[in-house]
């Protein structure tokens, strides 16, 4: 068994706690520079609410940026490189934000943290590809770029 793949549940836990800690971040961005928040649209049905989820820029989509780490030539894939490095080093300084100015649950930052120690980022991009070509391109165009590489890289390198 393989100890770098965790099981489903372990899967959706953590896709939930990259929607979590995604969403979190702008909110105290937001909360520490006094900027107003636009408001958010909100529907009501029964006891639950559900809110409208943001529209995906298409140059940025996972399947845009699939479409980029595929292609070998030399600028579109330094430009996949340097997009899946930057939201990367994005999402690992939110959880060391998060973790600094929220009182978090014991070991909560060490599930939502990523373990990229050596890991080139070569190997991340290709991780990301293989991981794209599972899902339909419709569903890739309706993804952020964000969500779909901090999904792969959290799939295959968490810190558990």
């Amino acid at each position: 068994m393989n100890r770098n793949v965790p099981h489903a549940s372990s899967r959706a836990a953590a896709a939930l706690l990259i929607a979590a800690a995604i969403s979190l971040v702008p909110s105290l961005v937001r909360a520490q520079t006094a900027a107003p928040a636009a408001p958010a649209t909100a529907a009501t049905t029964g006891n639950e609410q559900e809110q409208a989820a943001p529209p995906v820029d298409p140059s940025f989509s996972a399947w845009s940026l699939a479409q980029q780490c595929r292609n070998k030539d030399n600028n579109a894939h330094a430009q996949c490189i340097g997009a899946v490095r930057g939201v990367i080093h994005g999402y690992q300084y939110g959880v060391l934000f998060l973790g600094e100015r929220a009182s978090l649950p014991a070991n909560e930052t060490q599930r939502v943290s990523l373990c990229l120690r050596g890991v080139p980022v070569s190997s991340i991009v290709d991780e990301f590809v293989t991981d794209a070509a599972q899902v339909s391109d419709d569903s890739l165009k309706r993804t952020p770029a964000e969500v779909a590489v901090l999904g792969s890289v959290h799939l295959h390198h968490a810190c558990n």
